[in-house]
């Protein structure tokens, strides 16, 4: 049956056509949600979200290893960028991205999915660090049909997820589940295989390409005064020992920590569960300046965890520690007052950074090391050296796990194209659908679900995890709460309140198109639309 409106008599909106005096027209379009755009993994968030809203939470996961091979993993440690983009977050609150991904990861390990790997290639790569970005470029590449071999120089694999990152955070467990996942697909790992010339290795193993994505271990050090009985250490050491020594590191009752990142803050957190009375942070710039995110910041603070802020360690005298104040000067930034107190304190853990080791790339022709220790690599994270491309902490960008696993995923597939002699060209992003796009009133309230926290007790004297994960009834919730933010998710308020019948169902799945013989270009149709999948433009002459 033809709509209402064109089945008048001949003279009305059959006959003239109402659009033949409009000046714009509608056009549906998917914007990039904001979600997807702020994810250094890449990872299409709002359509894993769909399919968790839906209870299918195997096709959620399914969606996630297509850009992500350890959701478990990222849903505990990851940063979360997309929930500070999230336009969920202008109504009431950020929808909780990394509690149903943590969820779906989960699940996984629970029942034990897999994932399918395309026929063999014939090609073989090396991959020469077995941390996020590795263990990423490793994953994709085997999903691609490649046989790849991870040459680990420590005695673990796992990188700065296992040796930087403490098990409060990250049960071992579970990063050794998706770890073995990645193994399981056919990847083979060496640890205790620190690899110094790697164009012999790739010669000698017959590889046709490399990855290297060493991870950032060295510790930068302070020039401090200090006598020879003070007891100094590096917090990369330090986390390092809480995994390969028998017993972990004597810190003492008193624990001063020199620095203001998130490993500063880690550290602090970790002598106190290894009984220190007073874990105490010392930090030159205040907490505004302070590059620790804020939520790691509170649950220290809840601990215990105490702050210096504007300080600076000039000298130590056994267990005198000599500080002095700063003073933000005019521009925001501190400077020396010429005041000093001291601090008592057993042991001090400096803080202030890594760097990578870059020295077995010395010797790698046509490799550029910068002044700041990091490689040089073009748009397709390829060295200067033919076939050997880069990845992670070694290269200029921002270290965190998920920026690593982004950066392996971005490897393979310039790799893949390498070994099979095309160039890769990514898909062209949309534009981003922001909140001034949405119709937000059609969403009600419906406030984050909260992940349990530890008891407070257990938290300062254990390495139990100190967030527990979503169940099954939260995650649903959570997931519906995604406002599916510039795609059409079929709600039809475009089809009911056009007044000229102009819209027209394609069937499930397969969303609307208009027909401009009858659309006037009102506009109803975008001011009603929720998710801003459909735009105004200009009328074609």
């Amino acid at each position: 049956m033809k709509p209402f409106a064109i089945t008048l008599d001949v003279g009305t909106s059959l006959a003239n056509h109402t659009g033949s005096w409009r000046n714009e027209r509608p056009v549906y379009l998917d914007r990039l949600p904001p979600c997807n755009a702020a994810c250094p993994a890449g990872e299409n968030i709002q359509a894993w979200l769909y399919h968790a809203e839906e209870g299918d939470y195997h096709a959620a996961w399914q969606e996630i290893m297509q850009h992500n091979p350890m959701p478990a993993i990222m849903g505990r440690v990851c940063y979360h960028a997309c929930e500070g983009a999230c336009n969920r977050g202008k109504v009431d609150e950020a929808v909780g991205i990394h509690a149903v991904e943590r969820f779906l990861g989960d699940e996984a390990q629970k029942k034990g999915w897999t994932v399918d790997c395309a026929s063999p290639s014939g090609k073989n790569v090396l991959v020469i660090g077995a941390g996020p970005s590795g263990l990423s470029a490793a994953y994709h590449l085997a999903r691609l049909g490649h046989a790849v071999t991870i040459h680990e120089a420590g005695p673990f694999s796992g990188g700065m997820m296992r040796f930087g990152i403490p098990k409060y955070r990250l049960p071992r467990e579970v990063l050794d589940a998706e770890v073995q996942r990645i193994l399981d697909m056919g990847v083979t790992l060496k640890v205790d295989s620190k690899v110094d010339d790697i164009q012999a290795l790739m010669k000698d193993g017959g590889f046709d390409a490399c990855f290297v994505a060493v991870g950032a271990h060295l510790a930068k050090r302070a020039n401090i005064p200090a006598g020879d009985a003070s007891h100094i250490l590096d917090a990369v050491s330090m986390l390092r020992g809480m995994e390969t020594e028998a017993e972990p590191p004597l810190l003492g009752r008193r624990v001063v920590v020199y620095g203001g990142g998130n490993t500063a803050v880690d550290v602090a957190r970790t002598a106190k569960r290894l009984g220190a009375s007073e874990a105490l942070i010392v930090y030159r710039r205040t907490r505004e300046q302070m590059p620790a995110h804020d939520f790691e910041m509170e649950e220290a603070e809840e601990e215990g965890v105490l702050v210096h802020w504007l300080r600076t360690i000039k000298q130590i005298e056994d267990t005198t520690f000599t500080v002095e104040k700063m003073a933000l000067n005019d521009d925001g930034w501190p400077e020396p007052t010429g005041e000093f107190e001291t601090i008592e304190a057993d042991t001090l853990v400096l803080a202030l950074g890594q760097d990578v080791d870059t020295s077995f790339l010395e010797k790698v022709p046509g490799v550029n090391i910068a002044k700041d220790g990091v490689v040089d690599v073009d748009e397709t994270m390829m060295t200067g050296c033919d076939g050997i491309f880069a990845g992670g902490d070694m290269v200029p960008a921002e270290r965190t796990v998920t920026v690593a696993v982004g950066h392996g995923k971005k490897a393979a597939r310039n790799i893949d194209a390498y070994l099979r002699r095309f160039r890769y060209k990514p898909p062209p992003k949309h534009e981003v659908a922001e909140f001034e796009n949405l119709n937000s009133w059609y969403y009600t309230d419906a406030d984050q679900r909260v992940q349990p926290a530890l008891d407070l007790i257990r938290r300062q004297t254990t390495f139990q995890e100190v967030l527990g994960g979503l169940d099954e009834t939260n995650a649903l919730f959570e997931a519906r709460r995604c406002l599916s933010c510039g795609n059409c998710f079929e709600c039809d308020n475009c089809y009911g309140v056009c007044p000229d019948n102009a819209v027209i169902k394609l069937g499930p799945g397969k969303r609307f198109e208009f027909n401009y013989d009858y659309c006037k270009g009102c506009g109803m149709c975008v001011a009603e639309c929720p998710c801003g999948a459909i735009k105004m433009v200009p009328e074609e002459n």
